[in-house]
């Protein structure tokens, strides 16, 4: 099959590899421009645009599709048999919609109508879903709204972070976009209403449906006034940006484990122990520590740290300057005793 395809972070790679992979003609990519990255604010590619120029493929990259008349009538010309969008970035308009005979097709992060929008993942693990996934959707007008033609779900550890869980969603969103094509292609060209129809897709529940704003620096930002749950999602979540005060910078919070006695089959052996030793103790020492104080170092594995409830376990940072210490080398590096502070209290 003609395929053009449109994508730009690492996350679309592996559809754009799996489609090729799978024997399907890549007539162009479509990615957004060239950003500043780093730390030097060079203008960078985008991944996508990276392997796309390695395996010889044609890109465009407009900065804004919706306008650029030029770039949609180059499209256009390339004659491709559908369109497969990947986190693309951009909302595509009607004009480039109604191109491809098969229609446009999107590789989207989550369980639709749940998370729709920019940062499905993250939002997925803020709110402490235990179980996300990936579809295939024909693509409209509005943000996520279409039908959606396959759908697989995953469940979610409570130790994996985004990078962890994105990886794993990539790869499936690959797998499902190759397993929807054939079934695309027998159907044929035809009015769109009829070929939805013979391909039974699912319409979204709107009563269900919830959004994935993008995120802020104000959201990495770690409270150790929050509860142990709530601390470890956004660690988790906004990996590896959660952060919080550290003696005028900016402590990188990367790994921990929220000691909660409940969820004790879900942690480390380590992390298990801890929570029983420390769960015990509801009207004792962690309820008097301030959110925030060093209650315990614990040899090889990091600090435990006081919440509003349970506390958490600091496996992982990263001091400004440094590269990512754990465990011992953690403890040694932040210089902390017991009943230390650590980070600030924030309103």
């Amino acid at each position: 099959m003609r395929i053009l395809f449109w994508g730009t972070p690492a996350y679309a790679v592996a559809s754009l590899d799996a489609l090729l992979e799978a024997g399907h003609e890549i007539v162009g990519v479509v990615s957004q421009p060239d950003r500043r990255r780093g730390r030097g604010k060079e203008q960078m590619p985008s991944p996508v645009k990276l392997r796309a120029l390695e395996v010889g493929l044609p890109v465009f990259t407009p900065e804004r599709i919706r306008r650029d008349q030029a770039c949609q009538q180059a499209l256009a010309a390339l004659g491709a048999d559908l369109s497969a969008v990947v986190a693309f970035g951009q909302i595509l308009p009607p004009a480039v919609l109604g191109q491809p005979p098969l229609g446009c097709w999107n590789g989207h992060g989550s369980l639709l109508p749940r998370w729709r929008g920019a940062a499905p993942i993250q939002w997925a693990l803020l709110e402490g879903d235990t179980e996300t996934g990936v579809g295939v959707m024909a693509m409209e007008e509005g943000l996520d709204t279409g039908p959606v033609l396959l759908e697989r779900s995953i469940p979610i550890p409570l130790l994996h972070n985004a990078r962890q869980l994105s990886e794993r969603l990539a790869h499936l969103t690959g797998e499902l976009l190759v397993e929807a094509m054939p079934l695309i292609a027998a159907v044929g060209p035809g009015e769109e209403a009829e070929r939805l129809t013979r391909l039974g897709v699912r319409p979204q529940d709107e009563a269900g449906a919830t959004y994935a704003r993008l995120l802020t620096k104000e959201d990495s930002l770690v409270r150790w006034e929050d509860s142990a749950l709530a601390i470890h999602r956004r660690v988790m979540g906004l990996y590896p940006n959660a952060s919080c005060p550290w003696r005028g910078e900016r402590l990188k919070l990367l790994a921990t484990e929220p000691l909660v006695p409940r969820l004790a089959d879900q942690l480390s052996p380590a992390g298990a122990a801890l929570a029983a030793r420390w769960g015990g103790r509801g009207e004792g020492e962690r309820m008097q520590a301030a959110p925030g104080t060093v209650l315990e170092l614990v040899d090889g594995e990091g600090l435990v740290v006081a919440s509003s409830g349970c506390p958490v376990l600091l496996r992982q940072a990263q001091l400004p300057g440094r590269r990512p210490s754990e465990g011992q080398a953690l403890i040694q590096q932040l210089g902390l005793a017991r009943g230390d502070r650590i980070g600030a209290i924030t309103t």
